[in-house]
């Protein structure tokens, strides 16, 4: 395990100077954000004294290093500070709503994963068949289809028109109570709890934004895995393992899948770092109450703090994302570890 350590501690001294990158930028991008945040907190018909007076309550009326000085400290202390429009800290709210969005992502990960890399395999498997042309068609559809556009869609056809889906109004139909919180993720907590009747709602609600995002993640992966396994199988050691009379199965998912597995593992991390970001649209047109709708609202409102810790939110799990990604390169290939 000494190996895998080493290489987790060099992945994670290499990320501070990135966060310390992110936090940076960001404090410097939000505060070239229009719009007045006093003015908006004041209200419309505020006058330019009480305007003034919210500018120095808030800290805006000091010169742009001091504020990050502040903002720094703040940082150190575990403290993003409150948004102008809840009153809440934003350390709660984003806790609040991460689950919604984790429980979005993961699922549309796993229903990404569970069709592109098994259909990727079967098209390099029957390459020029139907099975190869269909991947073809997916993984096009796929890249050119914008999240937001299927999103919308989606939303049209099976709401609007035919009308059996649920309203894209949030996790849960407005007649049901959420289940009681473990995990913070509706369809465990329901299972956990026996909740049925939640389980099957959230289930509903979750599913057209979930495929929204599984086929604009499924186009890579699908595209990766089919090349990865045609170049993998070509190999002398493919034709070895076949003329030695071993089955075909075992050949493609023995030999050939673990050997093409890492471009494909590299490849996820990059999907799920692409749906991180697609969470924002997603959320926005079917109203889902995640980190991405928060940060949304906030640019809305120029409201600097949750825009700074949404920010922040996503450079510690794309982090974390790449530590995850190290940990199975390291189990899916032992020269990973050594070479470290």
């Amino acid at each position: 395990m000494e190996p895998m350590l080493k290489m987790l501690l060099s992945r994670l001294a290499t990320a501070v100077p990135s966060l310390i990158g992110v936090v940076i930028v960001t404090f410097m991008l939000t505060r070239l954000l229009p719009g007045d945040p006093a003015a908006y907190f004041a209200g419309l018909a505020a006058s330019p004294q009480a305007i003034a007076e919210i500018r120095i309550k808030l800290g805006l009326d000091k010169s742009l290093p001091e504020q990050f000085v502040a903002y720094i400290g703040d940082l150190l202390h575990g403290n993003l500070g409150s948004s102008l429009s809840t009153g809440q800290p934003v350390v709660t709210e984003i806790a609040t709503r991460l689950p919604a969005s984790g429980e979005l992502t993961l699922t549309a990960l796993i229903l990404a994963v569970g069709i592109a890399i098994p259909l990727g395999v079967l098209a390099a498997v029957k390459q020029g068949t139907w099975i190869d042309h269909l991947c073809r068609i997916v993984t096009t559809a796929g890249v050119s289809l914008p999240v937001f556009f299927t999103g919308l869609l989606f939303a049209y056809v099976f709401y609007y028109l035919l009308q059996i889906a649920p309203a894209p109004t949030g996790r849960l139909d407005v007649f049901l109570s959420p289940p009681t919180h473990i995990t913070g993720f509706y369809l465990i907590d329901s299972a956990l709890t026996g909740n049925l009747e939640a389980f099957w709602g959230a289930l509903r609600q979750l599913a057209l934004p979930a495929i929204s995002m599984a086929i604009f993640s499924l186009a890579p992966l699908a595209r990766m895995t089919r090349g990865s396994m045609l170049s993998v199988l070509g190999s002398d050691f493919i034709r070895t393992a076949r003329a030695s009379g071993l089955a075909p199965r075992t050949v493609v998912f023995i030999y050939a899948f673990r050997n093409a597995v890492l471009p494909v593992i590299t490849t996820l991390g990059m999907v799920f770092s692409f749906l991180l970001g697609a969470n924002v649209l997603v959320e926005t047109v079917f109203a889902w109450p995640g980190i991405g709708l928060y940060a949304v609202n906030a640019l809305i409102t120029s409201d600097y703090a949750p825009v700074q810790g949404f920010v922040l939110t996503m450079a510690l799990l794309y982090v974390a994302l790449n530590l995850a990604i190290d940990c199975l390169y390291g189990l899916v290939d032992p020269r990973v570890r050594l070479d470290s």
